[in-house]
């Protein structure tokens, strides 16, 4: 499992592996029922203090996200809505960018505008059509 964290980023590291991890169930690359790496195997992979990683697991496990089988590691939990995982990932996309563009002092307006725009622009170069 592939997750990539940034030191520039706002949010608290943590933070930065659960959307991860979610992001991986919204794309597919998880799955119910897959084990995530131990807490000690990712840390050590990206370099951070496992209390951090034990933090990211603990919260996605208060949110239902995944579970722990003791003496077998963390997994996926199996009744994930696969829907409420893409408009929680919409979420944080969203506020991410809305944080973004005020920082540059842009409009909430301006920022739908562009992303409109740049939607449009990348159905043209998928040869899509607008509707």
């Amino acid at each position: 499992m592939l997750i990539a964290i940034n030191p520039s980023d706002p949010r608290p590291i943590y933070r930065q592996i659960m959307d991860e991890i979610r992001r991986s169930l919204v794309v597919g690359t998880l799955v119910p029922d897959d084990p995530l790496p131990s807490v000690r195997q990712l840390a050590g992979e990206l370099r951070i203090n496992p209390n951090t990683v034990q933090q990211a697991y603990r919260e996605l496990e208060r949110e239902g996200v995944v579970h722990v089988k003791r003496g077998l590691g963390t997994f996926v939990s199996s009744v994930l809505s696969q829907r409420s995982e893409r408009e929680e990932l919409a979420r944080s996309v969203a506020t991410r960018a809305l944080r973004e563009a005020h920082r540059h002092g842009l409009s909430v307006d301006e920022l739908v505008e562009a992303v409109r725009t740049a939607a449009r622009d990348e159905r043209r170069r998928h040869g899509e059509t607008d509707e």
